[in-house]
């Protein structure tokens, strides 16, 4: 790949203006190559440019700093490609909505990634190419960008109603990205808990351009409001009709398992790993599947390449460990189950949780090998740190209560058992709580802590309320905090932490801290239950507020 002359690379000054002051990422294993396309920004008008040689770099870099733009070779070394990076930096929120990504990739790659994700670059440069193609593509790029800057503004702000206005306007002035406001506006409905507004909007882009992830969101707009049949069969076809999007084989095992169909659900998954073999969240989701349906030979294969995987990302986990030995000891191989736990201890002395992890994970071994002292020694490790750990996976903890259960330890279980009820996300979720002492044969054990757990959210809920109504606001806050660091996936806990911080904000003035994390709590609530009803006047209220102290979003410099 050769770099065009400086008189090619000049000929577009216009566009060269306009990229001078933005700030540049490049994402690409080879130096020789990083060098070129940094001499190539550089003729482009760009002098703020920053490489890194792999994704965990890249990761590192966006987790500090912020940029207009990256360039990412779709081919990176260790495991995992362009594509997957991708994914996991919207997934982690590392990138702002207005930074534009670019794929660099091979003719011969092309095929492979585009359309094969619901969310894809700002765009593909196709190698080789010169500096004036490069040019060519950011400018594009960048006039979308500035066309669609007041709605992530807005969005980025917590004003999703006046993000939906927004794109409206911009439908009107920018009728070539009126694909991209509309879907803009779907996805703002989605977020806002109305599936039923998004619906007509998919169906309106399916059937103008029947594209792969307008019918993707249709069929998520079917599957929350829990119309999976419908969901299925739509999303059946898409996968039917491209084997590379890998986001519509993701849902469709979502709504088998919906529907109970766990073998179903992970044959869709396997299809989905065979397409897009390095997605650790993706392999991860597989290997659990086939452990819940009873696929231990399967579970095994997955969950040690999620570990291997895993080991030098950003994002490693020491409850993969965990989820590893539960299978090596199902299948009777302690020996191999052990050294996992002193890879676990190894690899991964300085991460959150993993004295807890490692203690669940020798609990189950020596259940199995029968030593009794290493057990309870163990298992009261496990109790220990377990009270700390509000963010550990509920079928790690509900699988520490069962060993307990089984060894005499009935107050620990019980305990743990209430701590996964508190925190529930759904009914469903209390039921496999309740099932750990059900199994064991004490249903009215399980009966007795459901309705504690419940009582106990509701009796916290109402003091919160209680002095809030009182005049209390800060009071409030403190409370629904501390609960809401305890039980950051029970919904009712986590609006009512949102609602008391709006309220403190609304009557005792603005504080910059409290509107943040008003905007995390009402983020988690559209995760934990997207469809609340209250939902709307919970994000009414917060849109009040910030026009009341004059928060809304200030406007950026276009380019």
């Amino acid at each position: 790949m050769q770099p065009a002359s400086p008189s090619q690379a000049h000929t577009e000054n216009r566009d060269m203006n306009e990229l001078d002051g933005l700030n540049a990422l490049i994402i690409e294993p080879h130096a020789g190559m990083r060098s070129t396309i940094h001499n190539m920004l550089n003729m482009c008008g760009l002098s703020k440019i920053d490489h890194v040689g792999s994704s965990n770099q890249a990761v590192k870099h966006l987790g500090l700093k912020q940029y207009d733009l990256i360039l990412c070779e779709y081919a990176l070394e260790g495991g995992q490609d362009g594509q997957q990076l991708l994914e996991d930096v919207r997934h982690h929120k590392l990138m702002p909505l207005s930074t534009m990504f670019f794929m660099v990739t091979a003719e011969g790659d092309y095929g492979k990634v585009v359309s094969a994700a619901e969310l894809g670059p700002t765009d593909y440069v196709l190698k080789p190419f010169t500096a004036d193609r490069l040019l060519e593509r950011i400018a594009r790029g960048l006039e979308r960008r500035n066309a669609l800057l007041p709605v992530y503004d807005l969005m980025e702000a917590g004003n999703q109603r006046e993000a939906i206005a927004a794109c409206l306007d911009g439908e009107e002035r920018y009728p070539r990205y009126l694909v991209d406001f509309m879907r803009l506006r779907a996805e703002l409905h989605m977020f806002l808990g109305e599936p039923h507004e998004a619906e007509p909007l998919y169906r309106q882009l399916v059937e103008t351009k029947a594209i792969a992830w307008a019918r993707l969101g249709l069929a998520k707009t079917l599957f929350l409001r829990e119309r999976y049949d419908e969901a299925r069969e739509m999303l059946e076809d898409l996968v039917d009709a491209n084997k590379n999007f890998v986001d519509a084989y993701d849902w469709l095992a979502r709504t088998h398992e919906a529907a109970g169909a766990l073998d179903a659900a992970q044959a869709v998954l396997t299809e989905a790993v065979t397409v897009s073999p390095h997605a650790v969240r993706r392999l991860r989701k597989l290997g659990e599947t086939a452990l819940e349906a009873g696929d231990h030979d399967t579970a095994e294969k997955i969950l040690k390449q999620v570990v291997s995987k895993a080991k030098y990302s950003e994002f490693k986990d020491p409850q993969d460990h965990v989820r590893l030995v539960q299978t090596l000891v199902r299948k009777g191989d302690p020996v191999q189950a052990a050294a996992v736990i002193r890879d676990l201890d190894k690899s991964m002395a300085f991460q959150k949780h993993t004295p807890l992890c490692s203690a669940i994970a020798s609990s189950l071994v020596h259940e199995y090998t029968g030593n009794e002292a290493r057990l309870a020694e163990s298992l009261a490790a496990a109790l220990a740190a377990s009270q700390d750990a509000p963010d550990l996976r509920p079928e790690i903890k509900l699988e520490l209560a069962r060993t307990c259960i089984e060894n005499g330890m009935q107050e620990g279980a019980a305990e743990i058992v209430r701590d996964v009820m508190r925190n529930a996300q759904n009914g469903a979720a209390v039921a496999r709580a309740m099932a750990v002492f059900e199994n064991a044969g004490q249903a009215e054990t399980a009966q007795k802590l459901a309705m504690e757990s419940r009582q106990q959210v509701v009796d916290l809920v109402a003091t919160g309320a209680a002095k809030a109504k009182s005049g209390d606001y800060k009071g409030a806050v403190v409370l629904m905090q501390e609960a809401a660091t305890k039980l950051p996936d029970n919904p009712q806990v986590v609006f009512n932490a949102a609602l008391a911080i709006l309220k403190c904000l609304d009557h005792e003035g603005w504080d910059e801290r409290l509107g943040q994390q008003a905007l995390a709590y009402i983020a988690g609530v559209r995760r934990l239950d997207p469809v609340n009803s209250k939902l709307p006047a919970l994000a009414g209220l917060h849109h009040q507020i910030l026009k009341k102290y004059d928060k809304g979003p200030r406007p950026k410099r276009a380019g």
